[in-house]
């Protein structure tokens, strides 16, 4: 796949400008924020839900169909789209099937329609003892950062630079932290140019937030704090987007189907405020589900 339009040029207002609304979304009031929930189904499609700041679910449709054998994929971390020097609209993110991680790529018209320019790049095996999966992209005006994480069964979060030299990325391990068996799932709500920071939530329903500098040797010196106490064991996924000074949470119960949005203030421990905005319409079973990012220097608030 050729080379992404260089950032600069890909400029939007934010995460929800006017190339990103179609259809439905077009008749609604404009937004400060929402979040982009991307999906991986049953068939190996690749979905995206528009949810606003409101609750509301903006757009449902399939972004590019058959990417992937039916049922076979595990984990995805944020996926990237934005305009290709190619034309068309740009796809790139990471994938888990089975025990493989694969980069992914492609190229549509206008983020929907025909796939074109698909490359599934095989990273390496032995992936199955992974059960998480994130991607933090950090961008200035001159420069970028891709750092990933993934979370092994026996419970030490391992952290990864991700470089790219003529379009194929490599991985290093740069760190790591043990103590989080207990996870049952996480996402990424901060980002600044020295540390990324995670909302985790337990099997025994309390909520965390661990944040994790990039410097200070293999043994990351995370920073773990308890925000709330119980209630959080049923979801199984979390996703966030940046809003204002802070982000939009969105918890996928899959067992019954279903989705709570909510607004996540400064983290602060258990200062941190956190206020459910909605039940979100619709029923929420992809086996799959991640963060669609817009390519245009969008990164989530520092905390």
């Amino acid at each position: 796949m050729k080379n992404w339009t260089k950032y600069g040029a890909v400029l939007a207002a934010g995460v929800l400008s006017a190339g990103l609304l179609t259809g439905p979304a077009a008749a609604q009031p404009a937004r400060t924020c929402g979040l982009n929930l991307g999906a991986i189904t049953a068939g190996g499609d690749h979905r995206e839900v528009v949810i606003t700041d409101d609750g509301y679910v903006a757009d449902n449709w399939i972004v590019a169909k058959d990417l992937f054998p039916d049922g076979q994929v595990r984990l995805s971390a944020t996926l990237r789209y934005g305009s290709a020097e190619v034309g068309g609209m740009a796809h790139q993110g990471p994938v888990i099937m089975g025990s493989t991680m694969y980069d992914s790529s492609y190229v549509t018209a206008n983020g929907t329609g025909a796939v074109t320019e698909r490359q599934l790049t095989r990273v390496g095996p032995g992936w199955q003892v992974y059960r998480s999966l994130d991607r933090s992209t950090y961008l200035t005006a001159t420069t970028q950062r891709d750092t990933e994480y993934s979370l092994h069964n026996d419970g030490t979060l391992y952290r990864r630079n991700v470089t790219y030299k003529n379009g194929v990325a490599s991985r290093q391990i740069t760190g790591w932290q043990s103590g989080y068996r207990g996870v049952k799932a996480m996402t990424l709500i901060s980002q600044t140019a020295t540390y990324d920071t995670f909302l985790m939530t337990l099997t025994s329903g309390k909520l965390y937030t661990a944040r994790l500098p990039l410097a200070g040797g293999h043994i990351i010196p995370g920073v773990v704090k308890q925000v709330r106490g119980s209630t959080w064991q049923g979801f199984e996924t979390l996703v966030a987007a940046a809003c204002d000074d802070g982000v939009l949470l969105l918890g996928i119960d899959k067992d019954t189907g279903s989705a709570y949005l909510y607004k996540v203030g400064h983290a602060n421990g258990a200062a941190t405020p956190i206020s459910m905005i909605k039940k979100v319409a619709g029923t929420f079973k992809d086996p799959v589900y991640f963060h669609w990012q817009l390519f245009t220097g969008e990164r989530l608030a520092g905390d």
